[in-house]
């Protein structure tokens, strides 16, 4: 079957928005074509700095024709219905058309044949309607084309268009269609500098491989390959370990078409600055990568740059002139750590009294002095060292200020912790100072310093209980104050450092710096609750836990010890993978069933405890003798939060359970009897949820 090859040459396409742009390529024709009965075999999209390219194999040759019946009026229905009929099927006569029988009489049904057109008369109508109306992010339009005004936004100025289609046995056509006075054809372009000449091609494969000839590296994956590959030898060549950068290494494929790697160099005396800061300092002015000495971890005064062209001398020059672009990109970034230096955090705090935090929460200061108070009561708790952090909370924000942060804002924190290390600051302090905004995100490092910890969850419960207290909350898909990611921070740091700690305590606490109702203040807590436990359950499904296990927990309440509900999730969930876990879900399951039937029946539930005067059979009492020794020892393993343990004393029930079902019937003539069960049954699911809700759990 027949293949499409669409290039789409342009000026240079923002390294960022390249690969959306291939898959939005991809997505927009492939749907169009199966919208139109042309199922293909398979596609893929490219894209270098100058180019969008696209293959799409196996399409058919041509639409399938189509047949559809189409109803009309009844037979001897009204003229004006008859003739609306024939007009809008196109039938000339009634005699062209069927009778159907049907319960409410006859009806005449056309039967419409359309026939498919040929794939490349869709093609030619399909893709400029794609590419006039492409979405790109930020577009423009350009200058006048043979007399007349541009009409097309593009990214970029787009010079040509390739749409070839045909077999692989055929020389293919072209696709005709012209956007913007820019007409189809086979005409492609190489490397800007070293193969400028114009490229005629025919189909896929034989346009990558002049491309390649060309020096154009067609497929993103491959650049990014050439690039890691090279600067891993080059460095390991010289004795140095490249420092990753995933990234970096994703722009810099989006830059060039033709990678070169070399290694240039700067003074040794910079790396008396941060590593972290030589790092931003390459890494955003020049796009290179960073080198460090596998010896001493630390990096190196050399760094790894990919350039566009093999130049004619090696190269020297290319370096030579990112080396004189970095230099002073050093000197200054040396220069801004050095005069950060000069003046202590704690001097800098009072600029943050004029610096609004936001309108209804008061300033920057205010907010320190609630995270300092809550870190205090935080760390009495957790066992923290209270005087350090109730420091590291005071100077944890100061290097907000600071020349360099104002530089490279992602260097936020661990300037903090270097800046604090070097005026003789104590290493628990310093070091909160860097991991206060950890975690992140979901990969990042949770802190387990106990400092590091009561600052981190003292400033995360303030953002979140100030912007609950404001009605500041997240809807749908927004959160501009990025709520849920502390809420997750929050949870990780509670769960990975194994602490027992009431959140709603703790929120009540930062409640009492805000100004808010009385009334809101009492709901608060509650209402912040409910949302962190929503954050849990997304956690821990993330983590792989079963959606109905959260819920058979949550189901009990007590939301506010979140350790305590990982730890029972994580219990219920390896006892479930048992025989005896699996069948005893069973059991309870039909004791839930039964019971609710019957609780439906009688408009009542059976509370109360059984009569052990009306066990006539030994499987009752067995049963009730089982569930009074498993209530007493699982809600004691409980107590202990041995959940483990609770789980063990709840698989003692599965024989009795199962011997009940086999021997009892439930709904005995005696209504006392059949009473008396049933409340028995109950006693089953009371039994169980010392541990979780059973009945919120799937077979």
């Amino acid at each position: 079957m027949p293949d499409l090859l669409l290039e789409l040459f342009s000026e240079e396409i923002p390294a960022r928005m390249q690969a959306k742009a291939a898959d939005d390529l991809r997505r927009l024709v492939t749907d169009k074509l199966v919208a139109e009965g042309l199922v293909y075999e398979g596609a893929k999209a490219f894209a270098t700095p100058r180019r969008l390219a696209l293959t799409v194999h196996g399409i058919p040759a041509r639409q399938p024709d189509l047949k559809t019946e189409r109803r009309g009026p009844k037979v001897g229905g009204a003229d004006a219905a008859v003739q609306g009929f024939l007009k809008a099927t196109g039938l000339k006569s009634l005699d062209e058309a069927k009778i159907q029988r049907d319960p409410k009489g006859d009806f005449y049904i056309a039967l419409i044949e359309k026939a498919g057109r040929d794939a490349i008369d869709v093609l030619a109508e399909i893709l400029p309607v794609i590419i006039r109306t492409f979405p790109w992010p930020k577009s423009m339009r350009w200058g006048a084309r043979s007399g007349k005004p541009g009409s097309l936004s593009w990214v970029r100025p787009l010079h040509s268009i390739i749409a070839t289609f045909g077999p692989e046995t055929e020389e293919p056509d072209v696709v005709k269609f012209s956007v913007d006075g820019i007409e189809t054809g086979q005409t492609t372009y190489g490397h800007r500098f070293m193969a400028p000449a114009a490229i005629n091609v025919r189909r896929f494969e034989d346009y990558e491989a002049k491309l390649k000839a060309a020096k154009v590296i067609l497929d993103p994956q491959a650049r990014k390959d050439i690039i890691f590959a090279d600067a891993k030898e080059l460095t390991f060549a010289q004795g140095f370990e490249l420092v990753e950068d995933q990234v970096l290494l994703d722009e810099v494929s989006g830059l060039v078409e033709w990678p070169v790697v070399m290694m240039g160099s700067f003074e040794a005396e910079y790396l008396a600055i941060p590593d972290e800061v030589i790092r931003a300092t390459i890494r955003n002015n020049q796009k290179c990568f960073v080198v460090k000495d596998p010896k001493t971890g630390k990096l190196t005064n050399k760094f790894v740059l990919t350039a566009n062209i093999e130049a004619t001398d090696g190269g020297k020059t290319i370096v030579a002139g990112n080396e004189r672009v970095i230099r002073p990109r050093l000197s200054d970034a040396k220069f801004f750590y050095e005069t950060d230096l000069k003046t202590k955090l704690e001097d800098r705090l009072p600029k943050f009294e004029q610096i609004v935090f936001h309108e209804k929460l008061g300033t920057q200061a205010d907010r320190i002095k609630r995270i300092e108070r809550l870190a205090a009561e935080i760390a009495r708790l957790i066992g923290a060292d209270v005087a350090k952090a109730t420091r590291a909370a005071h100077l944890a924000k100061a290097d907000l200020l600071t020349e360099v942060v104002g530089e490279f804002p992602e260097v936020q924190g661990l300037m903090g912790k270097y800046y604090a290390l070097a005026q003789g600051e104590d290493a628990s302090v310093a070091a909160a100072c860097e991991e206060h905004y950890k975690p992140q995100g979901p990969g990042d490092r949770v802190p387990t310093d106990p400092v590091s910890v009561a600052v981190a969850l003292a400033d995360k419960i303030d953002t979140l209980v100030g912007f609950w207290a404001i009605d500041e909350k997240p809807t749908g898909s927004k959160d501009p104050y990025a709520l849920r990611r502390a809420a997750l921070g929050v949870i990780r740091l509670i769960a990975e450092n194994a602490l027992r700690l009431s959140l709603m305590k703790v929120a009540a606490s930062a409640l009492a710096g805000l100004s808010v109702n009385p009334t809101d203040a009492q709901k608060l807590p509650s209402d912040l609750l409910a949302f962190f436990a929503d954050r849990l359950k997304v956690q821990l499904r993330e983590q792989g836990a079963r959606h109905d296990l959260v819920d058979a927990v949550f189901a009990l309440g007590g939301q506010d010890d979140l350790l305590m509900i990982v730890r029972r999730v994580e219990a219920l969930g390896k006892f479930l993978e048992s025989d005896d876990g699996k069948n005893l879900l069973a059991g309870i399951k039909r004791a839930s069933n039964i019971l609710g039937i019957e609780e439906k029946k009688d408009k009542r539930t059976f509370d109360g405890a059984p009569e052990a005067a009306l066990y006539s059979l030994a499987e009752e009492k067995a049963l009730a003798r089982a569930i009074g020794e498993v209530k007493a020892e699982a809600s004691a393993a409980v107590a202990k939060e041995d959940f483990a343990a609770a789980m063990s004393a709840m698989a003692k029930l599965r024989p009795p359970v199962d011997a009940f079902f086999d021997k009892v019937r439930v709904n005995d003539d005696d209504a006392k009897v059949r009473e008396n069960r049933l409340k028995l049954l109950n006693e089953i699911r009371s039994a169980t949820r010392a541990v979780a809700d059973f009945s919120r759990i799937q077979d």
